[in-house]
């Protein structure tokens, strides 16, 4: 993880961001300049009261004390007005900013996250990215909306009041400014402690919210096998954690708060009393050291903030590098340059493919050789693990093989945009995901300008128009998150429907009648009949009933082809597929 601050890439991410930014910052310090200014016109208001006639106004030109008091007095109306004009602009400004950076981020993150390969998702938790994507950038914004402007404000009071100090009384600046390098290194030495801290709390939160995430999507896994205790158990340790983590963390911040104290308080008396002392002495005016004992507090009490900007800060700055990781997280399956927008025709050709994910050194496809012909319908069987998936993610490029080609009519699937491959093949996987919503928008996802005819009939050729028909609002049904409200046929029945409203070039059936009953079997064989006309068909199957009618049928084994043919020429070749189906059909 950076050590360095990714506060200025925040700032200068987005379009006009640093010109916002500068606009936010330069009404933040022109309002703590007319903050700071009542409490050295209430030092003049003294010297005109105490010196009268010759006071400091009286040398502008204004020789009457009721003339000046009066004068003082329209002056600080004017500077409470300006003060509450730029501390209205830079509350706007700064939480615009904030919004601005909320959004550019959770924008981009989402798009980049959508983009990345297949495989990252592999070894990371659900929660862990929703984490980053809602909680992290939220963090960052409660800092944009608060923290940079205290950090404006306390710069501008040491400098502003610094010179008022210096000009007034040397001597009793050196005092009062004492305390500040022990507070900036104070506050320097609990950021560096404070630093691991905030990311481990990050990392304990995406923890919980993934754990979370997973048993609310589990649980009717959950209570099938009565896990709520463990399962509640297991929440209560990651939330104990998470909240040991904050106490942790806060435990740093908050011991940065009577350090300040003291240090204001060492401030404060240097300025009281040997100012006051120099007054009796003569050596210092009586509204000179007004203005000196109120600009003390100006100048120090600010850092009393500190400890909660730099809580802020911490915060927002762990979670930055939590979204930069995830945004720099690189992608090797894109377009390459002058990708190809096709219309996918001609035979698919698998070439010498090997392929292995990464999780396993072991290859799933070795060396696999295979042409389909365009519009035929081709079958994938074997044994679970024997890379018949696989292959339907290869042709997708959900993966990269690690050697060999795959083309489509003699163009390699490489070279073809990916939204021009994905647009033209359809599949329905074994791992269906319907949306929290109607029937009807689900099935219309596989095409977004569908009409009602047309989601109709899909349904029809899927089997699935009747069942919708008997439910209570039919296409309007709301079906819960996931389809819970489905049964796993229905599920896979709608699923269908969508692929097939897509109207692909090649649709690809991973066991997509794996939950429907045999009669709903039966009836979607019938459909498939229909549907494969003048497309390629890929079906991917256990149930050796669903590939009878397939033009060509491949048994694949440990990642290669080892039998090809017909329904009736395999069962002849009495060989793998012969052994598969005695299993299935209870002849052995």
């Amino acid at each position: 993880m950076q050590s360095t601050s990714p506060l200025p890439r925040i700032l200068g991410y987005g379009k006009n961001n640093k010109r916002k930014a500068f606009w936010a910052s330069v009404c933040s310090v022109l309002n703590k300049l007319f903050d700071i200014a009542p409490e050295i016109l209430i030092g003049v208001a003294l010297d005109v009261v105490v010196r009268r006639d010759d006071s400091f106004v009286s040398a502008l030109g204004i020789t009457q004390v009721e003339h000046q008091l009066i004068a003082l007095g329209i002056l600080t109306l004017l500077i409470w007005a300006f003060e509450s004009l730029f501390q209205y602009l830079y509350l706007m400004l700064w939480r615009n900013l904030a919004q601005d950076v909320q959004h550019s981020f959770r924008k981009d993150s989402y798009a980049h996250v959508q983009n990345m390969d297949v495989s990252y998702f592999e070894n990371q938790a659900t929660g862990r990215l929703t984490a980053i994507l809602n909680d992290d950038i939220n963090q960052l914004e409660r800092f944009l909306n608060v923290g940079a402007n205290d950090f404006l404000q306390v710069i501008t009071s040491v400098l502003a009041v610094g010179c008022v100090f210096f000009i007034l009384s040397p001597k009793i600046a050196l005092f009062a400014f004492t305390p500040i390098p022990i507070i900036i290194f104070g506050a320097f030495y609990f950021q560096r402690k404070a630093e691991p801290r905030y990311a481990l709390v990050r990392e304990y939160a995406g923890k919980l919210a993934g754990a979370i995430n997973n048993n609310i999507a589990g649980i009717a896994t959950i209570k099938s096998f009565t896990r709520e205790p463990e399962e509640a158990e297991n929440i209560n340790r990651l939330s104990m954690d998470y909240s040991v983590a904050n106490t942790k963390a806060i435990a740093i911040s908050s011991a940065f708060i009577p350090l300040i104290r003291m240090a204001i308080l060492s401030g404060f008396l240097f300025t009281f009393i040997l100012g006051g002392l120099d007054a009796l002495n003569g050596k210092l005016e009586v509204g000179a050291y007004g203005i000196l004992v109120f600009l003390t507090q100006r100048l120090l009490w600010p850092f009393t903030n500190l400890a909660v900007t730099m809580d802020l800060y911490e915060r927002g700055m762990a979670s930055a590098r939590r979204i930069f990781t995830l945004l720099d997280e690189p992608i090797s399956i894109r377009d390459q340059n002058k990708a190809l927008d096709v219309d996918l025709q001609g035979d698919i050709q698998f070439t010498d493919v090997g392929f292995a994910y990464n999780s396993s050194p072991r290859l799933i496809l070795e060396n696999l050789n295979i042409s389909i012909a365009e519009n035929t319908t081709h079958a994938f069987v074997g044994q679970t693990g024997s890379g018949k998936s696989t292959f339907a993610k290869l042709l997708l490029r959900f993966y990269q093989p690690q050697h060999g080609d795959i083309s489509i009519g003699n163009i390699n699937i490489n070279d073809i945009s990916l939204q021009s491959l994905r647009s033209q093949i359809g599949l329905v996987s074994q791992d269906i995901y319907l949306f929290n919503g109607s029937i009807y928008d689900n099935i219309k996802f596989g095409l977004p300008s569908a009409n009602a005819e047309q989601i109709y009939t899909a349904s029809k050729l899927a089997e699935c128009h009747n069942f919708i028909q008997n439910l209570d609002h039919q296409y309007h049904t709301n079906i819960g998150e996931s389809g819970i409200k489905l049964s796993g046929g229905q599920k896979q029945r709608i699923s269908l429907a969508r692929a097939i409203l897509k109207n692909p070039k090649i649709l690809i059936l991973d066991e997509a009648t794996s939950a429907v009953d045999n009669e709903t079997e039966v009836a979607i064989q019938k459909s498939l009949l229909h549907i494969s006309q003048n497309r390629t068909v890929i079906i991917i199957a256990h149930r050796l009933s669903t590939v009878v009618n397939a033009n060509t049928i491949h048994v694949l084994d440990n990642g290669a082809i080892v039998e090809s043919g017909t329904h009736t020429e395999l069962l002849d070749k009495n060989g793998s597929y012969k052994r598969l189906w005695d299993v299935q059909t209870g002849q052995i």
